[in-house]
């Protein structure tokens, strides 16, 4: 498995992968529409297919956000390797923070990012159902789990 920076003949992966794993490359939080593919991204490859991508902002010298971490080759090892790449890529430019926000009934990712030293930090109560104005295709929930809340995870490096 390799990780690379992503490059501009990514885009229509990195657009791909976002949209099958998310359903669009949009998505509604903070209370504002964003567009996903963030303003930088990272591509993981295995025997030179593209099997993965996350995708980030850089909200100021000292935090990033992650935006989006697609696998589109489940249990192969994509979504870690690229969280490594980008924790490494982070603690090169002296960011302090990585964090990134998910769902409430987003079980995998909670435990995903738990796994490798996330610690939730902060509930954002009913962000999601505020959310819906923005983007109403928002599911109201997932395996009998309502969508409601926004949870903030942080890793500080």
């Amino acid at each position: 498995m390799t990780v690379r920076t992503a490059v501009a003949e990514d885009a229509p992966f990195v657009t791909e992968a976002l949209a099958d794993t998310f359903g669009s490359t949009m998505m509604a939080v903070h209370g504002e529409l964003l567009d996903a593919t963030g303003d930088a991204a990272a591509v993981a490859e295995r025997d030179g297919r593209r099997v993965g991508v996350i995708t980030y902002r850089r909200d100021d010298a000292q935090t990033w956000e992650i935006l989006s971490l697609a696998a589109t080759e489940p249990g192969i090892g994509a979504g870690s390797a690229l969280l490594d790449w980008l924790r490494a890529e982070a603690i090169r430019h002296r960011v302090t923070v990585l964090w990134l926000v998910t769902t409430n009934e987003n079980l995998a990712a909670l435990r995903f990012y738990q796994r490798r030293g996330f610690d939730l930090v902060r509930v954002e109560r009913d962000a999601v159902t505020r959310a819906r104005q923005l983007k109403p295709s928002i599911p109201l929930e997932d395996d009998g789990i309502p969508i409601r809340h926004e949870l903030v995870l942080e890793l500080r490096l």
